[in-house]
């Protein structure tokens, strides 16, 4: 299992201790890229540096707005259009200023990250259209890291596009092609949004890939979600931790993720939906989302039962319906803290706040997106779901239930405050008998009374591991979600008197201000104009 002892290794916390040993290689340079501290560097661009980079250099970037002047795309894959491109192995790509390197979808000649309309970058032409640009993409490149800058304004498009900061691993392939990631210190958002065509998609990005770590990002104003990893089935071995995602459709979203998932020590909030985790026939094939624990993996976090794990975030106001929003991700159920449309998925010791239809809620997800294409993906369509489902008469190409999931140990403050039926602390429901229960156990209201639908869950459903017979529809709650999320038809589901709030106009809020930047980007770094070998050797958490 290389790929989990990578990860292993990665995620203990000595990250700066990492960097010291990967600088070590014989032979490794260090290329500059503009200027630091008035010592000018070799190269102009980013991509002129990559392109100079042999495996195992580092990238240097001094402080500058770095518009997109030219668009490279890998030989045989023209769909995925990037501003800097990164196909080779063992890179290190540092900013020296977190805030004060931008990578810049604007145009030439236009403020950083521009809100104008005339400023916007929407790509080359491709197929029927402009074809959208990625910021920086790594592409099929094993244990490449990208640290301590920022990117904006990376939209959507005729091509596979509109991401900010993507290691992908053969997006739509149904297998993995990348081992191994580090990306820390970064920011990502959008400043302009015209619609649903035009917005960009996500922020922080992998797709089809194995191991790897985001830590201390931040990202914002995604039409679909702050950070997105999927693809990846059981195989995914990823961590996210010490990050915040804010002013999205969906702060966080994972379709068909799972293996040694844990996110940890992060904040998603004032996004429409918190966070999502889900199954989907599309082209994250192979489905369905599971955090069952592989052969010979344990649980990454004591007191697991799984492997995919959910801990110690704070899920806070997620009730945003003004944000940009577009496809599935436009159909997250506003006022949610947390959706679970998977099956064995842990969920422990968070903070769910000010989110006012639910905490969290497990339900079945009713996909109707582009089946996975055959004949490559043959036998793989709807992979665990239930085909050709038909609800209220409603056809649903592929329906994708939930069991198993687990709720240990989470605080509750002041969830569900819409007041609509079944909003609360936390909700279930599902369509199959004959599978583990999703189970609750140790959650707490600050109220003193936690709040479920159906009632009294951690009485009925306190046994993790048992076997329903018979499934738990909860048709309330599903009626619920369906007019909140508007999924399958306006106001379908819909009491009188419900109360969800809806788009009234889309506010796109600026990066913060003090967004923590490396405390010494010097460090583990090869000695060099920019780093003597006192600051190379200083320790950087």
């Amino acid at each position: 299992m290389r790929n989990h002892a990578r990860l292993i290794g990665l995620v203990s916390g000595l990250v700066c201790a990492i960097a010291l040993l990967g600088a070590g290689a014989a032979g490794a340079r260090v290329l500059l890229v503009g200027t630091y501290h008035g010592i000018r560097g070799g190269y102009r661009t980013i991509q002129a540096a990559v392109n100079a980079a042999r495996p195992g250099d580092w990238i240097l970037v001094g402080p500058g707005d770095y518009k997109t002047t030219k668009v490279s795309a890998p030989a045989k894959a023209p769909q995925f259009p990037a501003a800097v491109l990164i196909t080779k192995p063992n890179l290190f790509i540092r900013g020296m200023s977190r805030g004060g390197v931008i990578v810049d979808a604007t145009r030439p000649g236009t403020r950083p990250c521009s809100s104008s309309p005339a400023a916007q970058n929407f790509g080359p032409t491709y197929g029927s259209g402009p074809s959208g640009l990625n910021g920086i993409e790594v592409y099929k490149a094993n244990d490449v890291w990208v640290q301590n800058l920022t990117v904006c304004n990376f939209f959507s498009g005729t091509a596979d596009a509109g991401n900010g900061v993507w290691w992908n691993g053969g997006a739509g392939g149904g297998h993995i092609h990348g081992w191994g990631f580090l990306g820390s210190y970064l920011s990502a958002t959008a400043t302009y949004y015209r619609g649903p065509s035009d917005g960009a998609g996500y922020g922080i990005f992998s797709s089809d890939w194995s191991g790897g770590v985001f830590a201390n990002d931040y990202a914002s104003n995604m039409d679909d979600s702050g950070f997105y990893i999927g693809g990846c089935a059981q195989r995914c071995n990823q961590v996210i931790r010490n990050s915040r995602s804010e002013f999205n459709a969906l702060g966080y979203s994972g379709t068909n993720s799972g293996g040694s998932m844990l996110i940890e020590h992060n904040i998603f909030d004032h996004n429409q939906d918190g966070f999502d985790t889900n199954a989907q026939n599309n082209s994250d094939w192979p489905s369905p989302q599971t955090g069952a624990c592989p052969h010979g993996i344990r649980p990454p976090l004591k007191g697991a039962r799984t492997c995919w794990v959910l801990y110690d975030n704070l899920f806070y106001a997620n009730n945003n319906p003004n944000v940009p929003a577009v496809g599935s991700a436009a159909a997250g159920p506003v006022g949610t803290g947390v959706s679970i449309e998977g099956r064995y998925d842990t969920v422990m010791g968070n903070t769910f706040k000010d989110n006012g239809a639910w905490g969290i809620v497990f339900q079945p997800y009713p996909d109707t997106e582009t089946p996975p294409p055959a004949p490559v993906a043959a036998g793989k369509a709807c992979a665990g779901g239930l085909p050709n489902y038909s609800f209220l008469q409603i056809p649903i190409a592929c329906m994708y239930d939930d069991w198993g999931n687990q709720l240990i140990g989470n605080h509750f403050v002041h969830n569900g405050f819409f007041h609509n039926p079944t909003n609360g602390d936390f909700a279930e429901a599902t369509l199959l008998g004959g599978h583990p229960i999703n189970c609750y156990a140790g959650n707490t209201d600050a109220s003193g009374t936690v709040t479920s639908s159906p009632a009294n869950l951690q009485r009925t459903n306190a046994a993790c591991g048992k076997v329903r017979a018979t499934p738990d529809e909860n048709l309330p709650f599903v009626f619920e979600a369906l007019c909140d999320t508007q999924a399958l038809g306006q106001n379908l589901g819909c009491n009188t008197g419900d109360r969800y709030p809806r788009e009234t106009h889309v506010v796109m809020p600026p990066l913060p201000r003090k967004l923590q930047s490396m405390p010494n980007p010097c460090a583990g770094v090869p000695a060099n104009k920019w780093c003597p070998a006192h600051r190379s050797k200083a320790r950087s958490a």
